[in-house]
C-alpha cells in the first residue's frame, strides 16, 4: 500500500500553494495525499484577494474522517488562519501517532497575512511542541521570536529561538538570503546545512507547501529526518528551476518536473 500523507491546510483557487500544492507534490512523490481544508482563499498570481477559515468544529470533522477510517503516515499543516484553528489542529496532531512537519504560515508569497496576530502566541505554546519537524522561513521567525536574520551567520539563533518552544528539528529556511538558498536543520545537537544553487526564476509560488508536503511524504515513506529534508529539498529546488508563468504576476513552481524526468 501506498504511504498515506494528510495536508491540513488552506486552499490556494489559483492551484500554485495551499491543499493544491500539496496534493501534488504528494502525487509526484508517489504517496497518497488526503486533506483538511481550514480556509478557502481567493487567490492568484498576483496576491489573495480574500480568505475565510471554516469553523473549527469543520476541520476537527475532516482529520477524523480520515484518520479514524484510513490511517496516516505523516501529517503536514500550512494556513491555520486564527488561534481556534491552531489549537484545534494541535490537539488533533498530539493524539495522532504519525510524524507532523509544521509550516507555519503566516505570510503570502505577496506580503498578505495568512496568520491574525492573535494566532501567533498559540503556534509558539501549542502547534510548535507537536512538530517533528518545523519550517519556518525568516519572515516567520521573525513573527514568531523577534529574531532578525540578514545573513548565514544568524540562522543558528533563529533556530535555537524557534526549538526553545519545543519542535524536534527546525529547518530555518535561508532563501530570502543573498548568494546560494541555503538551510539549516538541526535538533539542538546535530547541524545540517542544505545548500543549493539560487535559480534565477520568479515564479516561486508555494514553495513553502511544496517543500513541507515533500518531507511529510519523505517521513511517511521511513526516512530519517535529515533523509527526508535532504530529498525533499532537492524535489523542490528542481521544482524551484521549472517554476512556470501563470497570470499576470508571481507564477507557481512546477510539482511535475521530476515525473516528467522519470527522477522519481
Amino acid at each position: 500500500m501506498k504511504p498515506l500523507v494528510l495536508t491540513v491546510a488552506g486552499s490556494d483557487s489559483g492551484g500554485g500553494a495551499g491543499i493544491q500544492a500539496d496534493l501534488k507534490t504528494m502525487l509526484a512523490l508517489g504517496v497518497h495525499g488526503m486533506s483538511v481544508v481550514t480556509a478557502v482563499t481567493a487567490q492568484n498570481s498576483l496576491g489573495v484577494q480574500g480568505a475565510w477559515e471554516l469553523p473549527a468544529e469543520a476541520v476537527r470533522a475532516q482529520y477524523r474522517s480520515v484518520v479514524d477510517d484510513i490511517g496516516v503516515q505523516a501529517v503536514k499543516t500550512g494556513m491555520l488562519a486564527s488561534a481556534e484553528l491552531v489549537e484545534t489542529v494541535a490537539e488533533l496532531l498530539a493524539g495522532t501517532d504519525a510524524p507532523a512537519v509544521v509550516d507555519p504560515v503566516g505570510i503570502s508569497k505577496h506580503g498578505d497575512s495568512l496568520l491574525a496576530d492573535s494566532a501567533l502566541d498559540a503556534v509558539r505554546t501549542h502547534l510548535l511542541p507537536e512538530a517533528t519537524v518545523a519550517t519556518p522561513n525568516l519572515d516567520e521567525v521573525t513573527q514568531l521570536t523577534g529574531v532578525r536574520v540578514d545573513s548565514e551567520d544568524g540562522l543558528r539563533e533563529a533556530a535555537a529561538a524557534v526549538l526553545s518552544y519545543g519542535p524536534r528539528w527546525v529547518l530555518i529556511k535561508g532563501g530570502h538570503l543573498p548568494g546560494d538558498a541555503v538551510d539549516l536543520l538541526t535538533d539542538g545537537s546535530e547541524e545540517h546545512w542544505l545548500r543549493a544553487p539560487r535559480h534565477d526564476n520568479r515564479h516561486t509560488h508555494g514553495t513553502g507547501c511544496t517543500l513541507a508536503s515533500a518531507i511529510a511524504a519523505h517521513l511517511a515513506m521511513g526516512r530519517s529526518v535529515p533523509e527526508a529534508v535532504t530529498a525533499a529539498k532537492e524535489y523542490v529546488t528542481g521544482a524551484i528551476a521549472a517554476g512556470f508563468a501563470l497570470g499576470g504576476g508571481i507564477g507557481p513552481v512546477d510539482h511535475g518536473w521530476a515525473l516528467r524526468r522519470g527522477t522519481y
